[in-house]
């Protein structure tokens, strides 16, 4: 590809909502016509056909709209009925709603290093951190990369521990050709705008292959009930809007073009970059989806300034790792050198199906000459 030298000038942004969203425009007012004419705004048509298709798409008998990704992993632990208390097992760089969730249903999170090659939780820190007070494991697909779900499964199979997949970033993403969400007890999933698939607000789902597991989400996320003013839970209000559920019906036949597409733009980075740049690891046996393209480079603040000067935006995913937040200070006396190392020096590129490969070209051929 040719050097492109007529972007020296031009501003590369991150992301763009709006740019990333066009495409879909003239089908999104059509389908805000149709909502807003129906009449029904909560758990409608909409929301029941989102549910049947995304189920369908992974490969999983049921699946429940929720308010958020936070309230699908915190709704998925209240399903589970687990003793008070219990410890569940957590990557101790993943983004902080992950932990939240655990908090939130009343558990105590258990935090462990992740694996240094892929920033995913590592088998062998969950075998020697089960206790006769771990109850579950909850992995995190991060930046779109699936975890190594063979061990992970084993763990939980030997010491009777159930299992829950935060797929946040990592819609269509697959290990060895198994969809994640399909994994564990539970799967819960983001529709944040910037996801791969994204609505235009917030919103979420639960997956799961248990009946009893299912109804109980269905109750738990509207007031516990599942017969109107009939309450057999402690629920919540979280419920997928019918709106953003008509959103997600129409990209979601489009998620493996983009999913395809942001493949195509991590490629560049992964063939072009030099080695000066930690780049993701690249596995046979997982499909990455890449919601978020990572780097590292020890001197992440400078490149990321030096980027900026150079009119490429770039994020930090993320820039403090949970056990040194001011909300978990409860957490701060302990140390885990692995994740501070990534927090310190990850770097986020853009890569968004806003973007043309010329553009990712650019951004590579500035970062070379760092």
């Amino acid at each position: 590809m040719k050097e492109t030298i007529y972007l020296k000038n031009m501003k590369i942004e991150y992301e763009n909502l709006f740019k990333v969203n066009r495409p879909y425009f003239d089908k999104y007012r059509q389908n805000f016509e149709e909502v807003l004419h129906s009449g029904w705004f909560i758990l409608g048509d909409n929301v029941k056909k989102f549910e049947s298709e995304f189920s369908s798409y992974n490969n999983i008998k049921y699946c429940s709209g929720v308010a958020s990704g936070l309230d699908a992993l915190t709704i998925s632990l209240l399903a589970l009925e687990l003793e008070k208390g219990s410890d569940i097992i957590v990557p101790s760089n993943t983004y902080i709603a992950t932990i939240l969730s655990i908090i939130l249903a009343g558990h105590k999170p258990v935090l462990v290093e992740p694996d240094i090659r892929t920033y995913n939780i590592n088998p062998a820190m969950i075998e020697k951190s089960v206790t006769p007070r771990t109850r579950a494991v909850m992995v995190v697909h991060l930046y779109g990369k699936p975890c190594n779900m063979d061990p992970i499964m084993e763990i939980c199979k030997e010491h009777n521990l159930f299992l829950v997949e935060d797929c946040a970033q990592a819609h269509g993403a697959e290990y060895k050709g198994k969809k994640v969400g399909s994994f564990g007890d539970m799967a819960g999933f983001s529709f944040y705008p910037t996801k791969n698939l994204g609505c235009l607000g917030d919103g979420g789902a639960i997956l799961t292959n248990n009946e009893n597991l299912h109804l109980k989400t269905e109750m738990l996320r509207n007031y516990g009930s599942r017969i109107k003013y009939q309450n057999e839970f402690i629920g919540l209000n979280s419920r997928l809007d019918e709106i953003q559920a008509a959103f997600l019906i129409t990209k979601l036949a489009y998620l493996d073009k983009i999913n395809k597409y942001k493949r195509e733009l991590a490629l560049l980075y992964i063939s072009h970059l030099k080695e000066d740049f930690i780049k993701p690891s690249v596995d046979e046996s997982s499909y990455d989806v890449y919601h978020i393209f990572n780097i590292r480079h020890k001197k992440r603040d400078a490149l990321k300034d030096y980027l900026l000067k150079n009119n490429i935006q770039t994020e930090i995913h993320y820039p403090v790792p949970p056990h040194k937040q001011k909300a978990l200070s409860f957490l701060s006396h302990l140390k885990f050198p692995i994740s501070e190392e990534i927090h310190s020096t990850t770097l986020s590129l853009p890569i968004s199906t806003m973007h043309s490969k010329e553009e990712i070209m650019w951004v590579i051929e500035t970062m070379n000459k760092f």
